[in-house]
């Protein structure tokens, strides 16, 4: 009774990565995507964490906004203090809501202002 096993070839470890790495590269790309259109919110984002944002900078998600540059974004983070390089995916509860909570103000603040441009038909 001599037997042989054959064991399938199992996919390199280094191409698993790579096909991860791509699978997070597009899914980030798409989440940007809604995120300048508007079908998604970007407070919505930090908030839930889905796995394409975890590896995310807080800076390169808050400038897939419409009108978020790097000096606007510089701006907020500085009012919170809080590093541009710093993961969605390791921001604390704390961090999150604050975020949070000056993006709604500072849409609110937006809307209601005087001096805001009025929709023209």
């Amino acid at each position: 009774m001599n037997a042989t096993a054959t064991i399938a070839p199992a996919d390199p470890q280094h191409m698993r990565a790579l096909q991860r790495a791509n699978q997070i590269r597009l899914g980030r790309a798409e989440l940007k995507r809604r995120i300048a259109i508007g079908e998604v919110d970007v407070a919505e984002v930090i908030l839930d964490c889905p796995p394409e944002a975890e590896s995310m900078a807080i800076a390169d998600l808050l400038m897939s906004q419409r009108r978020w540059g790097e000096t606007r974004c510089r701006r907020f983070l500085a009012q919170v203090p809080l590093s541009e390089r710093k993961t969605v995916g390791t921001l604390t509860e704390r961090q999150r809501k604050t975020i949070v909570n000056m993006l709604i103000t500072l849409r609110l603040t937006r809307v209601r202002s005087p001096f805001a441009r009025q929709p023209t038909d």
